[in-house]
């Protein structure tokens, strides 16, 4: 069902600022989102905006694990 999907980017945190992940989404047309770690001696460009996005993004999903319970019916009373 979403095989034919091709992403436009791909966000992620500081612990995939690899240098073989980044080639291999470049290489597949994909943008990087990623921001670079400090340590890296040339700091590359990454479009700020859309990383905090992705913060929203993780936002959501912790705050919906916390209803899970409550989805799940995991508390029934008999």
């Amino acid at each position: 069902m979403i095989g034919d999907l091709q992403p436009g980017s791909l966000s992620a945190d500081k612990a995939y600022d690899t240098d073989a992940i980044l080639e291999h989404l470049s290489n597949h047309g994909i943008g990087a989102v990623i921001p670079p770690r400090s340590n890296r001696i040339v700091q590359r460009d990454f479009d700020r905006h859309q990383y905090k996005n992705r913060n929203l993004v993780e936002r959501f999903f912790c705050r919906i694990k916390q209803f899970r319970r409550i989805a799940t019916r995991y508390d029934k009373l008999v």
